[in-house]
């Protein structure tokens, strides 16, 4: 951006019609070691098989042999699309664009790339996804640099001015020392024209990003949210009934208040093999064009779940898919994807 001109960016809505779904295949066996990989590449058959009556899906592949070996599994190849761009992981929410509109009419789809630093430095090894992003950015369309960073999982919006967001994500120290809440704001308002911002406090327990809304908390009409809550005895109980509370005193942009779906935690603790929790939840799903494919567990509360979003996108076919492989690298299905709009 030059002479002090900055474009009116708008990010729309996931339930917005899309032009494409990007995902890059998985390949990680550290991330997912043995027989996980094949469970987890299973899962991703499921999903493009399911998203691909409603809308292209481009995938990211290593080389020619990674492209024939996802090929053969897919029911039909119609609508899905390869590009060879090395990617380290699958997390393609957290390190490829966001896309955006820009309001004047008729202007094109333009890619914002923000920075990827692996989740305030984690895993350094993920570290050259940052720059695979912006690749990926290219590829898809006009592409400008926020030099800010920020993980598309960090946050959700309505399509008209208003996000959601997490104080213990956006705030903390590993990821922009040197910028205050306001101006986080400013950026978000800029970049995707998220005018108002609303500031859950923490993320669930096991969740390795610092607490990403898109497991606590999603857009499902622009004045109503999904809001995750959990059982008494849950380590994650006092945090969500804290977001939960600030969800229903909270408004959009217009002032409308919020309406606020309470959704159950799976029941049972979803764990490594060192039983320590895994960050399972049903707000990780995502909303293509004819199909929303919702992260299930094999677990008692995964069909009220489905049942209850199902009930906000009547207009589309509701699929779970089991995650319990997938969830094993710390996330499912919203952040393994990510939105193009048409």
């Amino acid at each position: 951006m030059t002479g002090g001109f900055e474009p009116s960016y708008r990010m729309p809505a996931e339930w917005e019609k899309h032009e494409a779904t990007w995902l890059s295949w998985p390949k990680n066996e550290t991330t997912f070691p043995g027989e996980v990989l094949e469970e987890v590449r299973t899962s991703y058959v499921e999903m493009i098989d399911a998203l691909t009556p409603g809308e292209e899906v481009y995938v990211l592949v290593d080389d020619e042999k990674a492209e024939r070996d996802a090929s053969s599994r897919l029911r039909s190849i119609r609508n899905v699309k390869f590009y060879r761009a090395k990617t380290e992981d699958v997390w393609i929410r957290d390190y490829g664009p966001i896309f955006v509109r820009n309001r004047n009419q008729g202007s094109p789809i333009t890619a914002t790339k923000w920075i990827f630093n692996a989740w305030g430095r984690k895993y350094d090894d993920l570290l050259q996804d940052n720059e695979n992003g912006l690749v990926i950015a290219l590829l898809a369309s006009n592409a400008v640099q926020t030099r800010v960073v920020l993980e598309g999982g960090s946050i959700d919006v309505n399509g008209n001015g208003t996000l959601l967001t997490t104080k213990q994500c956006l705030l903390n120290k590993n990821r922009n020392p040197g910028l205050s809440a306001g101006e986080i704001e400013k950026m978000l308002d800029r970049f995707l024209g998220a005018g108002h911002v609303i500031w859950l406090g923490q993320g669930i327990e096991g969740d390795d990003t610092d607490g990403h809304v898109d497991d606590i908390a999603r857009f499902v009409g622009e004045s109503k949210v999904i809001c995750m809550i959990d059982e008494q005895s849950s380590a994650n109980q006092k945090v969500l009934e804290a977001n939960f509370r600030s969800l229903k005193s909270s408004a959009d942009e217009s002032g409308l208040k919020l309406e606020v779906v309470p959704i159950h935690m799976p029941r049972r603790k979803i764990a490594d093999h060192e039983g320590n929790r895994l960050p399972a939840s049903y707000a990780n799903f995502y909303i293509g064009n004819a199909t929303v494919l919702v992260p299930v567990f094999d677990d008692v509360n995964d069909a009220k779940a489905l049942e209850l979003i199902a009930s906000e996108f009547q207009d589309r076919k509701t699929l779970g898919i089991n995650c319990e492989a997938l969830v094993s690298g710390f996330g499912t299905i919203h952040c393994v994807t990510q939105q193009q709009p048409a």
